[in-house]
């Protein structure tokens, strides 16, 4: 079965011997605890990914520090997607349970720090200390759930860790308002404390390793860093591009330049290094490479539509916040169904099949996308988001299957992180591609708005709003400042420059759908193929 996967180390254990001596460490009460406690540090760190959008304007009221607002969403972001691979590859060389706690304390420990911030650099600074302990809880759930479960029942525990993700971000943004009403914005950090203690004593009560790891690991320290300097480098030029600095500027550049000579430098360094942080033979694994390709566009795909279609529903359509908000819901609750259908279905439906049928769904939803005009209403719109997180739901289930089945089992751990870094990579971009087109529309807009009709007391711009966020230009208080003719101007740029995200959304998912055909057509679990 697993003969010809490339491995850093030989196997001492087969497959088979190591799901038995999985059965015989842990019995159901045990593997029970350890779910729960995982699955608890999972959500509490997807929590805080969503749940700061209805805290910020009460924390920047009191802190101050306008300047960071954004960052302390991006570097939050940023040092999580550098922690995944880092933490996904020291499975594979260190106790499980050694690093599960220590990422679980540095999040406890975060959260402590943000919660008593007394500025926002301090917040700012604790947020990217958070995201390492958010980057190590994310990679280890899908690790030791991995771990303690035959390869045929990896598809429900995969899909127990999709649900939470949906149900965190349906709960996230509602719970960061009501903390905020009714406690303090303080608490949205502190909940932490005792719901991660709960997950720490799980981990350390009920976690027993049930993959053998190597007795002389050498870890790829200075492959690391540079693979560190890369992620930080590429990200970055993509959170701040046509929103801080033009792409041609020179700061973009240079960014984009780090990360390209980071790039050619990691190449030769895990070519010499004895314990690769990301061993480059693995891309010569089918299954490795195109079940992260079709993982990555459809990650594009899907995150772009996510992050622009509220634009579209309150910018284009006229709609309310909290009409935006119910029209959202769809996305996750398809995502989340449609991983929990493919996580119980994928041992007869088979991987490749599933993610195909994930991926039409997806371009399916997709094309939809490009019908939408300034009169769709609500309803369909929500309709085909619920298509396209449908289709989602099945491409990620069934690509990380594949991944973490197309490697030996003591590469379980660098498979694994490999998915999520590659959904995280290609949301970034996504996003940072699609908001230059938003923007892109924009501005031109604003350049043929010749005569705003600004009320007296307004001390304000239109393009100095758009610079400072897309999103503000169309909260009530500003479109109150604004003659009709000049909203119905704003409702068309929107829908012209969203429809442009739609389009990217479209080309992504057919690459999707291309790599899922390109993945290998084997039998369940049994069947690894090599590029030719």
């Amino acid at each position: 079965m697993y003969q010809n996967k490339p491995s850093s180390q030989n196997n001492t254990l087969t497959p088979s011997d190591t799901d038995a001596f999985a059965d015989i460490l842990i019995d159901r009460k045990r593997r029970f605890y350890i779910i729960v406690a995982a699955l608890l540090a999972l959500f509490l760190s997807a929590l805080d990914t969503l749940i700061m959008g209805a805290a910020m304007p009460t924390i920047v009221a009191d802190l101050g520090g306008l300047h960071l607002y954004s960052w302390v969403f991006s570097v939050y972001l940023l040092t999580r997607a550098v922690s995944l691979p880092i933490f996904g590859k020291l499975c594979d060389l260190i106790d499980n349970k050694k690093l599960y706690v220590i990422s679980i304390v540095i999040f406890i420990l975060s959260s402590i720090f943000a919660g008593v911030s007394y500025s926002m650099v301090q917040l700012t600074l604790s947020r990217a200390l958070q995201g390492i302990g958010a980057g190590g809880n994310f990679a280890l759930a899908y690790i030791v759930l991995a771990d303690i479960s035959p390869p045929e029942k990896r598809g429900k525990m995969m899909a127990l860790i999709s649900f939470v993700w949906g149900l965190s971000s349906v709960l996230g943004p509602t719970l960061g308002g009501f903390i905020v009403n009714y406690f303090s914005w303080r608490w949205i950090f502190f909940i932490n404390i005792p719901l991660g203690s709960l997950a720490l004593v799980g981990i350390t009560l009920y976690l027993k390793e049930t993959r053998e790891k190597k007795s002389k690991a050498s870890i790829d320290y200075l492959g690391a860093l540079i693979l560190s300097m890369m992620i930080l480098a590429l990200l970055t030029a993509f959170m701040l591009g046509e929103r801080t600095y033009r792409w041609a500027s020179p700061q973009i550049i240079g960014l984009l330049g780090i990360a390209i000579i980071s790039s050619i430098a990691f190449y030769y360094t895990e070519k010499r290094a004895i314990e690769p942080i990301l061993p480059l033979g693995f891309f010569r694994v089918r299954g490795f490479s195109f079940g992260n390709g079709s993982a990555f566009f459809a990650s594009f795909g899907i995150f772009s539509l996510s992050a622009y279609s509220p634009l579209f529903i309150q910018g284009a359509l006229g709609k309310s916040p909290i009409e935006l908000g119910i029209a959202m819901v769809p996305l996750s609750l398809g995502w989340s169904i449609g991983a929990l259908v493919c996580g119980h279905m994928v041992h007869l439906l088979k991987e490749k099949p599933s993610a195909l049928f994930g991926s039409g769904l997806l371009v399916a939803g997709s094309c939809l996308t490009l019908s939408f005009s300034i009169s769709t209403s609500l309803i369909m719109f929500s309709i085909v988001l619920a298509v396209a997180g449908l289709g989602m739901g099945f491409v990620s289930i069934s690509t990380l299957l594949l991944v973490q089945n197309s490697l030996s089992d003591s590469d379980l751990g660098i498979a694994t992180a490999s998915h999520q870094f590659s959904r995280t990579l290609a949301g970034t971009i996504g996003i940072g591609i699609s908001g230059s087109f938003v923007t892109a529309k924009l501005s031109k807009a604003m350049n043929g708005l010749a005569n705003l009709d600004f009320s007296d007391k307004a001390s304000f711009t239109l393009p100095a709003q758009m610079h400072h966020s897309v999103e503000t230009l169309f909260k009530p208080e500003v479109l109150s400042l604004l003659s009709a003719d000049t909203q119905n101007a704003l409702q068309e740029a929107v829908a012209q420059g969203v429809t442009m995200v739609f389009w990217a959304s479209v080309f992504a998912a057919f690459i999707c759908l291309f790599f899922s055909y390109k993945l290998p057509a084997g039998k369940g679990f049994s069947k690894i193929s090599k590029i030719d």
